[in-house]
């Protein structure tokens, strides 16, 4: 499918609601913190029944409620393409610094997955962090440090083959490990040191998944903005 030029452009942290499992209260608190808040199709009704307003609304609208009844509210844009998902057409009509994925995961298993592929697709282009119930997870396409504390965990799954060049600070280093869905994965490593590096070998396209707890969410998105 070809995808059409970015629809909205915004500055700061964008998050994107869906339908899946979803802590109102971090909701609330990004939003409180100045994010800005889409609804993938449903996910507007989501946000609406959490007492907040959107900013748009991006999506077939085959589950949205009522979409005549949000016309005066917000910004509708209908994409009847059904060759991807909601949260994919928002993806591909936004862009943003930082983007943040709530209720992409839990209820639906097959939600949940057409998500990871949605992810695996889009890691390239942007900042892009899946939030659920315990852990977020960072899509990345290349290197990529950070710091927590000692001890803490540190997943690292791939979602396409990726081989790695070398890693410090880690438990477990992943010095010139490939790691592929279905063959290998970096699940439940941990941070040896506060700071850690993990880098893929040069040209290495491939992407994979950063996975701490929901801790550690804003000092990752303090990072991915540069503070």
């Amino acid at each position: 499918m070809q995808e059409p030029k970015p629809l909205l452009a915004f500055d700061g942290v964008l998050v994107i609601v869906g339908g899946g499992a979803l802590d109102v209260h971090l909701l609330h608190r990004l939003s409180a913190a100045g994010a800005h808040l889409v609804g993938a199709d449903g996910g507007g009704d989501v946000i609406r029944a959490a007492g907040l307003l959107p900013e748009a609304i991006i999506g077939d609208f085959d589950s949205l409620a009522d979409a005549a009844d949000w016309d005066a509210r917000t910004r509708l844009v209908r994409l009847a393409e059904q060759e991807t998902t909601d949260f994919e057409k928002a993806l591909y009509s936004t862009t943003a610094p930082v983007t943040i994925a709530l209720g992409m995961t839990g209820k639906r298993f097959d939600h949940t997955l057409a998500a990871l592929d949605a992810v695996t697709r889009h890691a390239g282009r942007r900042h892009l962090i899946l939030v659920d119930e315990f852990d977020i997870a960072l899509a990345l396409a290349g290197p990529f440090d950070f710091t927590v504390e000692p001890g803490a965990r540190v997943s690292v799954h791939p979602l396409t083959a990726t081989c790695f060049a070398h890693s410090a600070g880690l438990k477990y280093p992943l010095d010139g490990l490939l790691l592929a869905p279905g063959r290998r994965t970096g699940t439940s490593n941990e941070a040896a040191t506060a700071d850690f590096s993990i880098i893929p070998v040069a040209g290495d396209t491939g992407v994979w998944l950063l996975i701490l707890e929901r801790r550690w969410l804003d000092a990752l998105i303090a990072r991915l903005l540069g503070r």
